[in-house]
């Protein structure tokens, strides 16, 4: 199959790489110097390269910010039956966008990424691919997350921005409020070490992309159950209240516990 894939980041380059033995490919990108680490694929910085390639199948893997005016930019070069897809992380207006822009598409979201993930061990981690979209393009990037071993759900749309309001935007919040809270350690113990380098990858993220993820129509919901968890353990340190305390252990611990019985 002949697959173009645009941006030469690091998940461009990723799927470059996995898929280069296997097909036909090319990455579109204007930015030279970003393409000097590809390999086994023609480079494009052009749209007319593009249209010479006639790809069967493209994957949209710039930054999220850029989606949807990286589709419109190179919808015109396409040949009809290309199947347009995504991995973005945010899905705000794609369904809409999808519905009229003429072309099969598949939208997925693989749930990890280069900051904390393990590309080259990626058994225990998972992927989405959205329901709506085009059966063949469907089993196309199933078929390959399953080789790599990713678990694959499969969601709607609003599924999907439920699970990352849930899976993405509390540890986000959680991360968020450390690093607003902490200060300097000298010494710093095991468990802080921890939580700062947690901080430093996620702050090392887009802008956008964590303003997207944020701005989620259900993220709200769930900062409203963070701040209520926060009043109560608030309300039980105030008091000293031991007993309580230890309710309070034994109520989340249950909850991990249900959590990880249902991995």
């Amino acid at each position: 199959m002949r697959i173009l894939v645009m941006g030469a980041g690091k998940m461009g380059s990723f799927f470059l790489d996995l898929l280069s033995f296997e097909h036909e490919m090319a990455v579109y990108e204007k930015d030279p110097l970003r393409m000097r680490f590809t390999y086994n694929c023609r480079r494009f910085t052009s749209l007319d390269e593009v249209r010479e390639f006639k790809p069967e199948l493209v994957i949209n893997a710039v930054t999220v910010k850029y989606t949807i005016a990286a589709f419109k930019e190179i919808i015109p070069c396409l040949p009809a039956e290309c199947i347009v897809s995504d991995i973005a992380s945010v899905k705000t207006g794609l369904r809409d966008f999808y519905q009229q822009c003429g072309h099969p598409y598949v939208s997925t979201h693989p749930m990890f990424g280069p900051t904390f993930a393990n590309l080259q061990q990626l058994s225990e981690e998972n992927a989405i691919v959205i329901s709506e979209g085009d059966y063949m393009g469907r089993i196309f990037f199933k078929d390959l997350y399953r080789r790599l071993g990713l678990s694959v759900y499969e969601y709607t749309f609003e599924e999907h921005d439920r699970t990352v309001a849930y899976s993405l935007s509390i540890p986000f919040v959680s991360t968020f409020v450390f690093a607003a809270v902490m200060k300097h350690q000298d010494a710093p113990g095991t468990t802080f070490k921890r939580h700062m380098n947690i901080a430093k990858g996620v702050l090392g993220e887009d802008d956008y992309l964590l303003q997207e993820i944020l701005f989620n129509p259900y993220t709200a919901g769930q900062v409203e159950r963070i701040m209520g968890e926060m009043k109560e353990l608030l309300g039980i340190i105030e008091q000293k209240d031991a007993k309580a305390m230890k309710a309070y252990l034994t109520k989340i611990r249950n909850n991990m516990k249900k959590d990880l019985d249902r991995q």
